[in-house]
């Protein structure tokens, strides 16, 4: 039997029939691209659609960027005379502390690291005489780090962006150690103001990454938030050279500092929990829920600030600056008696405003000087914030007692000045980070 294939072979030998068809084929060859004209024509209308509706949103835009502008050059903000009110004139009217000139935190939210930092370099002088200007942003970078470690352990819960307490500086420097300031500024080259909004946001959206895709991997993320760190601030050193030797940081602390920094203790004013004892300091910021927080009654925990400053030490500050009393142009922080007569500042009304978070934790502060005027207390202070720069004495405020007692919600301050007041309350044990 034949195949079908040795019909089709005989046909085309015997009549020669065929071959010419197989051997030719077709040509490639290009042409324009056809658009259909109709299509071309309604993509067409559909994009004038679009610029009209660009062209009218962009009308709307500018509009309110100008209503926002007018709006801000109109706004004003609730303040008072304070011309009748006998207050210091400069910084020069304070028996002071040593520390040094005020340093500006620009755009941050540290002013925990700044008014700590500069307690730190306040006490290293008391306690040695020695004058070292310290790193601010040394803390701040392994505060990031302790921050996403513990988002991370948390799944995804904890994290607070740039806000600490004091207590974080004394933490950061028993693990981490310290460096002085031309050793590491945390500004990259050419770069003369510190700006962590973008460096913030980026590690936040990271983190915000790991939680919406599970991703908990504790080791790759910390050396991400660090590769993140390390673009916008720089790495800090590891060891480095300091009168003639080398030191790392941890050295540092223990061989040229010298503070013993157990000898801390950070104090609060409040109704809820028990007085003379330790508990919580129920803010955001105490992002790592630090319960070793010593509790006074108002009367001692004023008496004490105010007996610290006489004696030579300085005190680290923290509370609210979000009130009229606290006025910027004019370098002062009172109590005006439209807010709270005098008669009613005591335990309860500073409670209530606690409760009620009418008074918050916005702000640290280094308290470095005090004066009498007219039988009022009155404290210098010297602040990092930008608002300390509004007056006339670029980063030092004068604070009056009332402020004080109602407004400053803790402070640290060197365990000496409690000697009397420190019971045998046994202080809890930190949290894991």
């Amino acid at each position: 039997m034949r195949t079908a294939m040795t019909c089709v072979l005989a046909l085309v030998i015997a009549g020669g029939i065929g071959v010419a068809a197989f051997a030719q084929s077709d040509t490639i060859e290009y042409h324009p691209k056809f658009y259909d004209p109709v299509l071309e024509e309604m993509e067409a209308e559909g994009d004038s659609l679009e610029a009209i509706k660009d062209s009218i949103t962009s009308t709307i835009r500018k509009r309110q960027k100008s209503e926002k502008e007018v709006a801000k050059e109109t706004k004003r903000e609730l303040r008072f005379d304070v011309s009748g009110i006998p207050a210091p004139e400069s910084p020069d009217d304070f028996e002071a502390v040593f520390h040094f000139p005020p340093v500006r935190q620009y755009a941050t939210g540290t002013c925990w690291s700044f008014s700590s930092t500069s307690f730190i370099e306040s006490e290293v002088y008391r306690q040695t005489g020695q004058r070292i200007k310290l790193s601010e942003m040394h803390t701040v970078y392994y505060e990031y780090l302790r921050k996403a470690r513990r988002y991370v352990r948390e799944r995804g819960e904890g994290w607070n962006g740039q806000g600490s307490e004091a207590n974080a500086v004394i933490t950061v420097m028993n693990e981490h150690g310290a460096v002085p300031l031309d050793v590491y500024t945390g500004l990259q080259p050419g770069v003369e103001r510190h700006n962590h909004y973008h460096m913030s946001r980026e590690i936040r959206n990271y983190l915000e990454y790991c939680k919406n895709h599970d991703y908990w991997d504790e080791d790759a993320v910390i050396d991400h938030v660090r590769l993140i760190l390390n673009h916008y601030i720089g790495e800090p050193p590891t060891e480095f050279e300091y009168n003639g030797a080398t030191y790392t940081p941890v050295a540092f602390v223990d061989q040229v500092l010298k503070l013993n920094l157990d000898d801390y203790v950070d104090v609060v004013s409040t109704l809820s929990f028990p007085f003379y004892s330790y508990g919580p300091f129920e803010v955001r910021d105490n992002w790592w829920f630090d319960s070793t927080y010593y509790n006074l009654p108002l009367s001692d925990f004023y008496r004490s600030v105010k007996a610290a400053i006489e004696q030579g030490y300085s005190v680290e500050l923290g509370g609210d600056v979000s009130e009229p009393g606290w006025y910027g142009k004019q370098d002062l922080s009172v109590v005006p008696d439209f807010d709270l007569p005098q008669e009613y500042i005591n335990q309860d009304s500073r409670e209530f405003r606690f409760y009620n978070r009418t008074t918050g934790d916005d702000h640290g502060v280094h308290l470095v000087g005090y004066t009498e005027i007219d039988g009022r207390d009155w404290f210098l202070i010297k602040d990092s914030g930008s608002s300390a720069r509004w007056g006339e004495h670029d980063g030092y405020s004068f604070m009056r007692d009332d402020y004080l007692r109602l407004k400053m919600l803790c402070y640290t301050v060197h365990r000496d000045v409690l000697e009397s007041l420190l019971t045998q309350a046994e202080k809890p044990t930190l949290p894991e980070e």
